[in-house]
């Protein structure tokens, strides 16, 4: 037989069919049994926020055991719809690097080394920091005019935080009477 293009595609087709007749000696039970043996097959999915900007996308955590083993976009989401940018889609790597801080450490002034500390400890001790910061500082008039501000004390907002926390944390300055409030975006 002489394999012209009209031959070859004949062949081909004809090929095509038998191998979707037979299957192949392929069993769908063998192959249905091997996928489910995805390490997510058992996961317990739970949807989140994105940690590393204030867009808002949406991740998937699949979890198990309480081990986070594999994150993906949400596609629910309307900030990213499933996708996630380069930093997004490392979020795993965050959340499981061996360097990443989980305690609060403190060092003393002086100190050469630091130590772990409680959250109860650290907010209790910002919280005396701010107020007697604010206390000492505080200045209710400047030239005969009402000011009630301090000017020792600064806000710098990040991109990691999202406008709900923003709008918080500038209502916290502003009942603290600091006129400092900035964002690193303008920086």
């Amino acid at each position: 037989m002489k394999l012209s293009r009209r031959n070859l595609l004949k062949l081909a087709g004809a090929g095509a069919g038998a191998v979707a007749a037979g299957g192949v000696g392929l069993a769908g039970t063998k192959a249905y049994a091997a996928g489910s043996k995805l390490r997510i097959a058992q996961a317990r999915e739970y949807p989140s926020i994105c940690c590393f900007c204030s867009g808002g996308c949406g991740v998937i955590a699949q979890v198990v055991d309480g081990k986070l083993i594999h994150t993906e976009g949400d596609p629910d989401n309307p900030s990213n719809r499933g996708s996630n940018c380069s930093k997004g889609a490392a979020v795993q790597q965050t959340h499981d690097n061996p360097e990443r801080v989980t305690n609060v450490l403190h060092r003393a002034p002086g100190s050469d080394r630091w130590e772990i500390r409680s959250w109860d400890w650290a907010i209790e001790r910002i919280a005396s920091l701010v107020k007697d910061t604010r206390d000492r500082t505080f200045q209710r008039t400047t030239g005969g005019v009402t000011v009630n501000r301090t000017e020792a004390i600064g806000s710098l907002g990040s991109s990691i935080l999202n406008n709900e926390d923003l709008y918080l944390i500038s209502k916290l300055m502003r009942g603290l009477g600091v006129n400092y409030i900035e964002h690193q975006a303008r920086i």
